[in-house]
């Protein structure tokens, strides 16, 4: 395992994982695999192709785990105020 990636999931991560932490975990993972720090040219769009692709995948892993003990707090639309006179 790459020990430069993080858990990108609260509680570990203190917040909701951005964008940028997702496209960075999913470049290191791509550098660990392939053993390359940056490509040559010639393997560029395969290897950016791959960190598309992994991030995408680690985004929509992010989005629908379910950790037990976690609260979800759902967002809550507040009832409206009742008007005067209007039953």
């Amino acid at each position: 395992m790459c020990r430069s990636i993080k858990t990108l999931r609260p509680p570990v991560l203190s917040h909701e994982a951005t964008q940028e932490d997702i496209r960075a975990a999913a470049l290191q993972y791509v550098r660990k695999v392939s053993g390359f720090r940056a490509p040559a040219a010639h393997n560029q769009e395969v290897f950016d192709r791959a960190v598309d692709e992994i991030a995408d995948a680690t985004a929509r892993l992010l989005a629908t785990l379910e950790v037990r003990g976690a609260h979800h707090h759902p967002v809550r639309t507040p009832e409206p105020e009742p008007r005067p006179g209007v039953v």
